[in-house]
């Protein structure tokens, strides 16, 4: 996108014109946010003491990029691929982001699930570095200090904290969590524009129960068991009232913390400040989003919905509940009715009253004198006759050909959404399931699969990737400065994805957009989650204590312009020259970015 003029490039987050520097020489080679490496033109090697440190040949961005490619092409494999780039995001942000944006579809699965799962489970390894806010469940009285060396007040916008519990289906894996939250901090840049510098990414080092790690001499954790009860909750919550005293405009996501923690820790801090689980709301705001694009092609509506869940950890109560507030919402019913849309399956078998169940499981479970609750798959499956079968099991396989000729005996065009990453946990591939139901499954995958071919024609697979929804939701928070995040906020993002569905006009197309339309996919979310929350402000809702942000637009058109120039983007901005006396802290180098040293 050219930096042609805008109406509101005046914006403190517009990323038009030139970038003030108050650094030269090394130091600005060396800080990740400045160095543009051999495209830095003549002026500035002049003007930045940089002649003698680049060799002569000026270059553009492109050509540092196809260069950067061929490198990352060269390598052996796909760990290699993912050390090569967080080598380069060290170096210099712009190449790194440009790289990624150019080739999405091929480096997403290496910079996330299923690659980033391997590196997190090799962190204490192949550690060179640094990346993030690591704190001590044991030096609880320094986290505020801790908190505070990352910024002033209006310094960072985004927060994402895990406790390293639950990570993408790999389980404890320790302070070697910290890398989901970097990840999870770089999609936001690469989806919504989230401006990296202004992003923390946080692990709460509480030990762990992983013995691989506790025995393993380089593990750079704490070598003890996890903490938990009391002083763990008390850990928690000096991170969320410290982050949001110190940065009371910032937007907290949770991510990959275990089932006992998650959505009681959401709860929790959900009247209190605008904050996200990506794994409870997350997952079930893009399934949800693929299902309502599945009912346009079946000519269905959210009441005619029955659904069964296998697997009822984090991710599939989460999925759950956005399915259940939905109908509620489309059908004007209690919570408590619309359940009874669901079903839901765990190791022992159907979710009943009798059965042992935790918090988030209690709301779905069915009379114990209608049902055994040893009642596995296949016969939930005969008795139910769902439209809609949903996997988050990380059980490989589980969805069977005798339980999907079932399904298909009674519906005609079966939603089927394998969903549990990485790809060799998915509980079935897209290919025995269009087999078996003679192309007429609408799938939706947790990891990307290649198109399938068959005597019903080429049929393309959708990702149902949490990237095409959480980003814009983040952004839509952080523009509008939302003081809270509410149901009706997240329902009004499903909508902005499902809208954007390619199956709504061919039923041979994915049930989501793919990430290569993603930042237009955020800017649609963005759009959606700030009238939601100022239209919940004029009915006297929770919106009323929502919007902070002054001027935004009234009309539509103008509000994507407004959202659009608060996107940062991968390209270079001509450098300023300022005094270092007189300079901002981001010129002075002072706003840290994710894996560079501060140089101030």
């Amino acid at each position: 996108m050219a930096n042609n003029g805008s109406k509101f490039s005046h914006l403190p987050l517009s990323t038009r014109g030139p970038l003030e520097c108050a650094l030269h020489g090394t130091v600005l080679l060396n800080h990740a946010y400045f160095n543009k490496g051999s495209a830095h033109t003549a002026e500035e090697r002049r003007e930045f003491n940089l002649t003698g440190l680049l060799p002569q040949g000026i270059q553009t961005l492109d050509q540092q990029t196809k260069r950067a490619y061929d490198q990352y092409a060269s390598l052996p494999d796909d760990l290699a691929k993912n050390t090569f780039m967080t080598s380069m995001k060290e170096q210099n942000e712009v190449l790194f982001y440009k790289l990624l944006q150019d080739h999405i579809d091929e480096m997403f699965s290496v910079i996330y699930t299923p690659t980033e799962g391997e590196a997190i489970q090799n962190y204490s390894r192949v550690f060179r570095r640094p990346e993030g806010c690591f704190l001590n469940i044991n030096d609880m009285d320094r986290v505020r200090h801790d908190l505070g060396q990352w910024g002033r007040p209006e310094d960072i916008d985004y927060i994402v904290v895990t406790d390293g519990e639950e990570i993408l289906g790999i389980g404890d894996q320790g302070c070697g969590g910290v890398l989901i939250s970097v990840a999870k901090l770089v999609l936001t840049t690469l989806c919504a524009g989230i401006h990296p510098n202004r992003v923390l990414p946080v692990v709460l080092d509480c030990g762990t129960d992983n013995e691989q790690l506790l025995k393993d001499d380089l593990y750079l954790g704490l070598r003890e068991k996890r903490v938990r009860g009391e002083k763990y909750d008390q850990f928690v919550d000096a991170l969320v009232q410290n982050a949001h005293d110190l940065f009371p405009r910032a937007y907290i996501h949770f991510e990959d913390f275990g089932i006992t923690n998650a959505r009681r820790l959401l709860e929790k801090y959900r009247p209190q400040l605008a904050c996200f689980n990506d794994d409870v709301q997350g997952t079930g705001c893009v399934t949800l989003a693929a299902i309502m694009a599945g009912l346009h092609v079946t000519k269905q509506k959210l009441s005619d919905l029955r659904i069964v869940i296998f697997g009822a950890g984090t991710a599939g109560c989460g999925i759950a509940d956005q399915i259940r507030d939905a109908i509620a919402a489309e059908r004007d019913i209690s919570k408590e009715e619309a359940a009874k849309n669901l079903w839901l399956i765990d190791k022992p078998g159907l979710l009943t009253t009798s059965s042992e169940l935790n918090d988030a499981q209690k709301a779905f479970a069915k009379p114990s004198e209608e049902w055994e609750s040893s009642a596995d798959l296949l016969a939930v499956v005969k008795k139910v006759h769902p439209n809609v079968l949903i996997g988050t099991s990380t059980k490989p396989k589980a969805f069977t050909e005798d339980i999907i000729r079932e399904m298909a005996k009674h519906v005609d065009r079966p939603i089927i959404m394998p969903l549990s990453n990485p790809t060799r946990l998915h509980e079935a591939v897209p290919e025995d399931l269009l087999a078996w139901t003679d192309g007429k499954a609408l799938v939706a995958t947790g990891s990307p699969f290649a198109p399938v071919k068959g005597p019903w024609g080429e049929i393309q697979v959708a990702e149902c990737n949490n990237s095409v929804v959480f980003p814009g939701i983040g952004l839509g928070c952080v523009l509008s400065r939302a003081r809270l995040l509410t149901d009706k906020m997240l329902v009004a993002a499903v909508e902005g994805v499902a809208e954007m569905s390619p199956a709504l006009k061919d039923d041979k197309a994915p049930l989501l957009p793919g990430v290569d339309v993603v930042r237009e996919v955020s800017v649609n979310i963005a759009k959606k989650v700030i009238r939601a929350a100022q239209k919940e402000g004029e009915q006297g809702g929770e919106g009323a204590r929502i919007v902070q942000e002054e001027g935004i637009p009234d009309e539509d058109a103008e509000l994507e312009e407004w959202i659009r120039e608060q996107m940062w983007r991968a390209e270079y901005r001509p450098l300023k020259r300022v005094d270092k006396a007189t300079a901002s802290r981001q010129a002075k180098g002072e706003l840290r970015v994710v894996g560079t040293v501060d140089r101030a």
